[in-house]
């Protein structure tokens, strides 16, 4: 491409992940005209560096466990994991990161795609540099849309980048078990690639700055699985800091706050996210590179009438669920005010991301699985609310008893005791991440307690554990 092309469409997508596919999608089902720019593969992180290859690594490890806890069957599982067959199994769930499939995708629903890096070059420009260097000029009639995510954050240490750490991409895509295993830090990344390499072989081991994992979710939920971890093998330590790495001959080494060494074969960052939007041009419409964006209920970035900013970018639920979510809310407001239709942005309408505020569901799937949406005990009363928390040891559930032996698990539901409705619930226990949809549809449903009542969980299964919840509410 020797000159600058420029083409003009309703709607740019920066972006294509699922939340710039969904953006996409609900665009295009309107009628406008959609561009899409992506600089890796189409289908983004989810599907070649977290969600996908991660829980195709994850099944075989939960499956397993799960079969040592029923009669007739521990015997027969009792062997180590065959490693390739399931690095083999995370490979065919990442489509061997091939993005042919998701392209065709984009083309069935007539969006263009544009690969290459896109720059925001001005008020609804997007410059793209095309893989040879070449550059395309988009223009959008009605909004651009940032779907750009979140990268990796990782801390300032000295001499860090020599070290050559691995992130939640390098251990969701590595092709070999490392013989030893440092995991620093306590969220969802750090538990579940603990419980990955630890099933397939790794020695791992478990450095967190706080006091527990999880600490976003009910301090039980963190506790269980720490448990878990050290019965399976990993050393699990808390109130541990990391002053400084270095990898020699080969090996690296972490020195803590206590001045211990501890050696490995490879350290994992799961220390946080950072948004991607450093080298996207917000300079050139006045916003800082490499900020979180700000956006109202309907995703459109404050003060930026044409700008929306959709999943991880805007910091308010990262998750691809969530951020799915406000994609169909955003892609619907867009084609709203570029048609001239009427916007519904109250509380729980067609085109504000409420959920985002009061609903947000989340699994985490290690062994035991733990499961929330909503808020937590402590976020209830932080917020204001009068809230009472009961909770029900679900290994009491007929359906539990019946799923494993020796079933370990806790449920919680915090109810706002002035209008009897769910502000909060969590699960903790084998199985439990089928559980959260339930949980979710009360909690944004605002069904009342007294309604609930009324919705007969079947026996014997674990969704029985909503009877017993109930029953611990009337009783308290």
């Amino acid at each position: 491409m020797t000159e600058t092309e420029t083409n003009a469409y309703d709607v740019v997508v920066l972006g294509a992940g699922p939340v710039g596919e969904n953006v996409a999608d609900r665009t295009r089902a309107a009628g406008l005209t959609t561009a899409v720019v992506e600089s890796e593969l189409v289908g983004g992180e989810c599907s070649y560096w977290a969600c996908m290859p991660s829980k195709a690594l994850l099944r075989p490890v939960i499956a397993r466990a799960d079969a040592r806890r029923v009669p007739g069957l521990r015997q027969s599982v009792q062997g180590p994991l065959d490693a390739s067959a399931v690095l083999a199994h995370r490979d065919y769930y990442t489509s061997n990161w091939k993005d042919d499939g998701q392209v065709g995708w984009l083309d069935s629903i007539g969006a263009d795609l544009h690969r290459g890096h896109g720059r925001l070059t001005g008020p609804r420009t997007v410059t793209v540099t095309g893989p040879d260097g070449g550059e395309r000029v988009l223009t959008a009639r009605h909004a651009v849309t940032v779907c750009t995510g979140s990268r990796a954050a990782l801390p300032g240490l000295p001499g860090l980048d020599a070290v050559k750490p691995w992130t939640s991409r390098e251990a969701t895509s590595s092709k070999a078990v490392p013989g030893r295993l440092i995991v620093i830090g306590g969220g969802v990344v750090a538990t579940e690639m603990a419980t990955v390499w630890q099933a397939l072989g790794s020695r791992v081991t478990l450095l967190v700055r706080g006091k527990g994992l999880l600490p976003r979710m009910e301090p039980f939920a963190g506790e269980l699985i720490a448990e878990a971890l050290t019965e399976a093998g990993a050393d699990v330590r808390t109130g541990t800091s990391v002053e400084s790495v270095t990898r020699e001959n080969g090996t690296v080494v972490a020195v803590t706050g206590t001045g211990e060494r501890i050696e490995a074969d490879e350290i994992l960052f799961a220390t946080g996210r950072a948004p991607r939007t450093d080298d996207i041009g917000l300079e050139s419409i006045g916003l800082d590179p490499g900020s979180w964006l700000p956006v109202d209920d309907s995703l459109r970035v404050t003060g930026h009438d044409w700008l929306y900013a959709v999943g991880d970018v805007n910091h308010r639920a990262l998750l691809t669920h969530q951020g799915k979510y406000q994609a169909r809310i955003a892609g619907a407001a867009i084609a709203a005010r570029a048609t001239g239709e009427t916007l519904l942005a109250e509380p729980w309408g067609a085109h504000a991301a409420t959920a985002d505020h009061t609903a947000v569901p989340q699994v985490v799937f290690t062994d035991p699985e733990a499961a929330a949406v909503g808020l937590s005990l402590a976020e209830a009363e932080e917020a204001g609310h009068r809230v009472k928390a009961v909770d029900v040891d679900l290994s009491t559930v007929s359906g539990a008893g019946l799923y494993a032996d020796g079933y370990q698990g806790r449920a919680r539901m915090v109810v706002d005791v002035e209008d009897e409705v769910l502000r909060g619930v969590t699960f903790v226990g084998p199985g439990v991440g089928e559980l959260i949809h339930s949980a979710t549809i009360a909690v944004a449903g605002q069904v009342p307690v007294s309604r609930l009542w009324h919705a007969v969980p079947s026996y014997p299964t674990i969704s029985e554990v909503w009877l017993r919840l109930l029953e611990a509410y009337r009783d308290a």
